[in-house]
């Protein structure tokens, strides 16, 4: 029950950033499904493992979710670093997908999910393993400090990949202006 009322804010902010920017709450949204997860691992049993492992169900499905959609036109990682650069202004919201344009911005934000997609289907698979293989104390013990570690490293990994990214850009929009210029 406890559970399922924690659904309500997640849903209320969700509900508003709706209402009011026309844009779903990428966070919002995560929590949503977050607790969703939990509540269905309730469902199945409550069995000691499946809520060990229902984080992870969460970060795996973020992993899967990164690989699919390198099938679309535009990948999962865009829509969050879109997100987090724009903080919903709609200029810079507008600027933000008029990147897309350049074939080094795509690949960056490629590269970017596939990362993303290996450190949390990767994170989903060795708690599967430490699940399975260590006592219930141990992995609760390290389980936060993968998931936080995992986590902290691909967002720093990401922060930097990112800052050296768009001053290559740059100097490749640089060198393209020098060598289209009229002499």
């Amino acid at each position: 029950i406890a559970l399922s009322a924690s659904v309500l804010f997640p849903v209320i902010g969700s509900v508003i950033s709706l209402v009011r920017q026309r844009t779903l709450d990428l966070i919002a949204a995560i929590a949503l499904v977050s607790i969703a997860v939990s509540i269905l691992a309730v469902f199945l049993g409550g069995d000691p493992r499946l809520l060990l492992i229902r984080e992870s169900f969460v970060t795996g499905a973020l992993g899967i979710a990164c690989f699919v959609s390198l099938l679309f036109p535009r990948p999962l990682m865009f829509y969050f670093g879109r997100y987090f650069a724009t903080a919903n202004d709609p200029a810079k919201r507008d600027q933000y997908n008029g990147l897309w344009q350049y074939p080094y911005f795509r690949f960056v934000n490629r590269v970017i999910t596939v990362v993303w997609g290996v450190a949390y289907a990767g994170e989903f698979i060795l708690r599967v393993i430490l699940v399975y293989t260590l006592p219930t104390a141990v992995v609760l013990a390290v389980s936060p400090l993968i998931l936080g570690g995992i986590t902290i490293l691909t967002v720093a990994w990401t922060f930097a990949y990112a800052r050296r990214s768009a001053r290559r850009g740059e100097e490749m929009r640089q060198q393209h202006v020098a060598v289209t210029a009229p002499q």
